[in-house]
């Protein structure tokens, strides 16, 4: 049984995800079973310090009849990086609190996390900066990821030093259990499997998507130009006539300016 669904988007342009995000956002509690709540990360930001600010959206309610789903639905925040989840509790109330996407700073920058899983008998030694707010299994990883992070690298590294880290750490954090996440800081973004996700690229010539949630159909190339490329990370496919990639076991995966990196 999948715990919880996760939703990434990383574009070359900065892209609204509200097709997307119309079809993921029924799985809490309408087409699937993960009501206990819900949210969703932008990264936004122009000019000397592009992708630095967040938007963050969290509702202990269910997606498919939250309200502010409803917003979000019908209102195109345009970003480069995006991050949504929606939550069957398995570790932890359903609280606010407890719901993802987490934030926190690091290298004055936000760094936002969604995990899909159920990590077993986790108790890791936290003695920096980062602490939970709630009492998830997810927020845990987070933050000791965060922390090991920090104590990996004195200053902000590249992305490809970063996923070299992650590929590193994220290992550590498999071996108690179930960890299916999604990771960005503005800049790129991250996913790693232990069971179950998938992506696919779009880009030009778009084609007609017939989403798998709702019974809508989206010409694309109505909506994106020739420069308009992005990258959607899922935990099932969100649509029926498109090709998504599934991840192995085990994989971690680097996303940056709409393009998988190797």
């Amino acid at each position: 049984m999948t715990m919880c669904q996760l939703l990434g988007m990383n574009s070359h342009l900065p892209a609204s995800l509200t097709l997307s995000f119309t079809g993921f956002s029924q799985r809490g509690g309408s087409t699937d079973h993960h009501a206990d709540g819900w949210g969703i990360a932008f990264f936004e930001g122009e000019g000397a310090t592009p992708g630095k600010g967040v938007r963050c959206f969290v509702d202990k309610e269910s997606a498919s009849t939250s309200m502010m789903a409803n917003l979000l639905r019908t209102y195109p925040i345009k970003s480069h990086n995006v991050v949504a989840h929606v939550r069957k509790a398995t570790v932890g109330e359903v609280s606010l609190e407890n719901c993802h996407p987490f934030v926190r700073e690091l290298w004055g920058r936000n760094w936002v996390f969604a995990h899909n899983g159920d990590l077993k008998n986790y108790a890791p030694l936290l003695h920096g900066g980062f602490k939970p707010v709630g009492n998830t299994d997810s927020e845990l990883a987070f933050c000791w990821l965060m922390q090991e992070l920090a104590k990996s690298h004195a200053s902000a590294p590249s992305v490809e030093e970063l996923t070299l880290t992650l590929r590193e750490l994220t290992p550590k954090i498999a071996a108690f259990g179930t960890f299916n996440y999604i990771l960005s800081n503005g800049q790129a973004l991250w996913a790693h499997a232990s069971t179950k996700l998938c992506y696919l690229q779009r880009a030009y010539p778009f084609c007609e998507v017939q989403l798998k949630d709702e019974d809508v159909r989206v010409n694309l190339a109505e909506l994106n130009g020739p420069d308009d490329k992005l990258v959607i990370v899922v935990t099932e496919p969100l649509t029926t006539n498109e090709n998504w990639i599934s991840f192995a076991p085990g994989e971690l995966r680097v996303f940056e300016g709409g393009s998988p990196l190797i």
